[in-house]
């Protein structure tokens, strides 16, 4: 990887910062009411954090005391020790870049509270309240404890330091330059529990974009899934990450046992956790992009439906000591809480490039890792498939459709898609129509396949030639036939959509459609052509998927069929309109003209999905393409992949025009450029922002 880094740097004036935040939880080893032993596991967490390079911990609830102390939580010496304790921290952190949550017990006037300290570079931010506190099978916090004031109990002196917020619903907020995602709220165990967390206002109202939760959640048998479960659904629900820092070695067993479980989860994800019991720090690079990207698009992220009253934001720098607290007195709602700020210079290292995170950089975004659940998703992708064209077929009362199969990978799925929805229908294979039409580049290999797959699939098969129509519509026009540029090559694909068009017009059937999200996207269709049928049943799907899908039909059929399915999986991608070289093989591959599908669908994913900008793709990329894939797909190296992608940029925004009057289609992923339903674009939107600044990366 440091041979990436160094070479993407040579190429590019990298930006340092594509906002990852590293984030850790961990468990300390405690004693039940040794709060200076308890300090210094603390501490010894804090220094394993920053040497991982997160600059955000979570830590469970109640670590500095232990959560199992009892009736010792009223007994005064334990609550000054932990107030002591905190400020000790403080003062042995004020050097350190880093927001770190403990968890103690409070006393203020008549009551008790459960407490989450935030603290950075020396400064106490605030002292947030657990709000939800059980009181049923083996918990008994209300014996000790006051939930959180609705309003807050105002700010309080604690630790040494000036006045604090104390109350629940707290959002810590960066006012470091360049840090504006940086927002943090924390709650507190059974909080995350009940029907309304408070994490739902932090993220609605103060923009959380991450949620730390201190806990001491007792293990018992399946609880540790349904913890999960919970974790992650939270984080899907927010859009945000979500931290979980649990209870573990050290706390009494007198009736409880802890296993000190820590997990990280990041928009329905777990993306980092540790083994019960194993004491180890889980530790991940959050997306703050693309989180704040999934909160945007979503137009149902509205803080007004949602928020559940009164909220608190405290501004914090990394940098050391704060200043300008709030006076004792003085009212929340007028308190200064503004920080010293870091230089803007200084905060580039506080986020991380895509070149330096911890996080896995899946080469195929639309394609599931797991084996498992490849097959499962390539299952339900046909289904979705076949479900929209079987409702078009019913709504039109449909008995026939016709398809160019031409031995290629697209119109293979296309065929196999159709014949799925004719089953569905009960409707005989024999009015699925298979058209091989032969024009100056189809080889006998590929030709050959689409005979046979369709003589397996039981569906009609016939040839129409197209050479001498397309010879005599060069003699119409003045075209040279000698010379093959678009021209020559763009007379076949139209040639061939008129047979299909009339050809449905003579079955009183309909055309389908085999183009799909990739070729769309770069819009590698002839338009009026291949670009243009009744319905489109892989203009969802890219082309990386194609392939599994493909493969997975292959090894759901077997036999025969397989057979002749994967050597369509090995033949070159090619639309087959130059002539074929001197050994009659394909002359013409598509990926060396157009660019690398793989990187192509890469590229599509990031930027459609998430919005993210070139440079970013780019080092995402860089990383992901570094080695060669597991199935043997080659390395790319940095410059390679820059090439490509300002191809995939010019292509996507100057060929707009022609998604603008896409046929109807089935979405089937996430991502989709149906002019009806994802994607919404000018077809004269000029690309020069974007290719600015992929320029700037060769610098």
């Amino acid at each position: 990887m440091d041979e990436v880094k160094a070479a993407c740097q040579a190429t590019s004036e990298i930006a340092v910062s594509d906002g990852y935040l590293r984030i850790a939880a961990a468990t300390p080893k405690i004693r039940v009411g040794d709060v200076a032993g308890n300090a210094a596991a603390i501490l010894e967490c804090v220094d394993a954090a920053v040497r991982a390079g997160a600059r955000v911990l979570a830590l469970p609830e109640l670590c500095l005391t232990g959560y199992t102390c009892g009736d010792l939580f009223h007994d005064r010496a334990l609550l000054r020790a932990a107030e002591s304790a905190l400020s000790g921290l403080l003062e042995d952190t004020s050097d350190t870049p880093l927001l770190f949550t403990v968890g103690l017990p409070v006393a203020h006037r008549e009551n008790v509270y459960n407490c989450v300290a935030a603290c950075c570079a020396g400064r106490l931010l605030g002292l947030t309240v657990k709000r939800h506190l059980p009181n049923y099978g083996e918990f008994y916090e209300q014996r000790w404890f006051a939930p959180a004031p609705m309003n807050g109990a105002g700010f309080i002196p604690f630790a040494g330091q000036d006045p604090v917020p104390l109350m629940g619903g707290i959002v810590y907020t960066c006012s470091d330059p360049g840090l504006e995602d940086v927002r943090i709220g924390v709650e507190v165990c059974e909080d995350l529990w009940v029907p309304n967390p408070p994490s739902v206002d932090m993220a609605l109202s103060g923009g959380a974009t991450v949620i730390l939760n201190a806990s001491a959640s007792s293990e018992v048998l399946g609880k540790s899934a349904y913890r999960r479960s919970l974790v992650s659904g939270q984080s899907a629900r927010l859009y945000c990450a979500y931290a979980y820092a649990n209870a573990g070695e050290g706390e009494s067993t007198t009736d409880l046992v802890f296993s000190g479980e820590n997990l990280i989860a990041e928009n329905g994800s777990i993306v980092a956790s540790t083994s019960l019991f194993s004491r180890e720090m889980a530790v991940a690079d959050v997306d703050l992009e693309k989180l704040t990207a999934e909160r945007r698009r979503s137009n149902t992220w509205r803080a007004g439906e949602w928020c559940m009253g009164h909220l608190q934001t405290i501004d914090f720098s990394f940098a050391e000591t704060g200043e300008d607290a709030p006076a004792a007195g003085e009212s929340i709602a007028d308190a200064p809480n503004q920080p010293a700020v870091l230089p803007a210079e200084d905060t580039e290292l506080l986020l991380n490039s895509a070149l330096d995170v911890l996080r896995p950089a899946p080469r195929t975004p639309f394609v599931p890792a797991d084996p498992t659940q490849r097959a499962a998703s390539c299952e339900e992708i046909l289904d979705l498939q076949a479900a929209g064209l079987k409702t078009r077929l019913a709504h039109t009362g449909t008995h026939s459709a016709v398809i160019g199969l031409s031995g290629g990978l697209d119109s293979t799925l296309a065929l196999l898609v159709t014949v799925r929805a004719f089953d569905m229908l009960g409707l005989p294979r024999t009015g699925v129509h298979a058209v091989s039409m032969p024009g100056f580049g189809t080889t006998g290999r590929t030709k050959s396949n689409a005979e046979r797959l369709a003589e397996q699939l039981g569906v009609d098969f016939r040839t129409i030639a197209i050479g001498e129509a397309v010879r005599a519509h060069f003699a119409d026009i003045g075209h040279d036939p000698s010379v093959t540029d678009v021209t020559y090559e763009n007379a076949q694909a139209r040639e061939r959509t008129q047979v299909l068009m009339d050809l449905s017009n003579e079955l009183g059937g309909f055309v389908i459609g085999t183009g799909d999200l990739s070729e769309l996207a770069l819009g590698w269709a002839t338009y009026n052509a291949d670009h243009m049928s009744m319905y489109g049943v892989n203009a969802g799907v890219p082309k990386t998927l194609v392939r599994h899908l493909v493969s997975h039909a292959a090894d759901s059929l077997g036999g025969e069929t397989a057979a002749i399915l994967r050597d369509i999986l090995d033949t070159p991608v090619s639309p087959e309109l130059l002539p074929p070289g001197g050994d009659g093989e394909i002359a013409q591959c598509t990926e060396e003209l157009v660019g690398p599908y793989e990187l192509h669908d890469f590229f599509l994913f990031h930027m459609m999905r998430y919005g993210f900008a070139p440079g970013k793709i780019y080092r995402m990329a860089c990383r992901a393409f570094a080695e060669p894939g597991v199935d043997g797909a080659p390395a790319y190296e940095p410059a390679t992949i820059l090439f490509w992608l300002r191809t995939f940029y010019r292509r996507f925004f100057a060929q707009q025009f022609k998604r603008s009057c896409l046929p109807d289609g089935p979405k089937v992923g996430s991502v989709s450029v149906s002019p009806r339903g994802d994607w919404r674009m000018p077809s004269d939107a000029s690309a020069a922002l974007w290719l600015e600044e992929i320029d700037s990366l060769s610098a």
